[in-house]
């Protein structure tokens, strides 16, 4: 997605886009660039801190950029399709496209894993 991001602006279609699609495209390489950023973090921090006692450290450190992280790439995964669907299709398309994708990552990433988690903790 980053690399894909990376090369749009030197499509000649780029010129084509509107300020608002501009705006969007900023904040989707953005998000990317934060998500890769705490997804990767975790290994530098490892690779840094090897053999000196930090594993608890790590675990909790990772596991926050993780859900940030992911957070970042759902966020930047939908500004894509709202980007590109804003530039091919109508605005109802783009809406249901963007808002489906939100939805997903909002029910399949976060809402179905905190209510079993949730669960987990009521049956303690």
């Amino acid at each position: 997605l980053f690399a894909f991001l990376l090369t749009i602006p030197f499509n000649q279609r780029f010129v084509e886009l509107t300020s608002a699609q501009e705006r969007i495209y900023l904040a989707t390489l953005l998000s990317t660039t934060i998500s890769a950023v705490l997804l990767i973090a975790p290994t530098a921090y490892h690779r840094l801190t090897f053999r000196k006692q930090q594993k608890q450290q790590l675990v909790l450190l990772a596991n926050w950029m993780a859900i940030v992280g992911l957070a970042f790439l759902a966020l930047a995964m939908t500004g894509v399709v709202l980007l590109v669907t804003d530039f091919l299709f109508s605005t109802v398309v783009t809406v249901a496209c963007t808002a489906g994708a939100g939805l997903m990552f909002a029910v399949f990433w976060y809402a179905l894993p905190l209510q079993r988690r949730l669960s987990l903790r009521d049956d303690v």
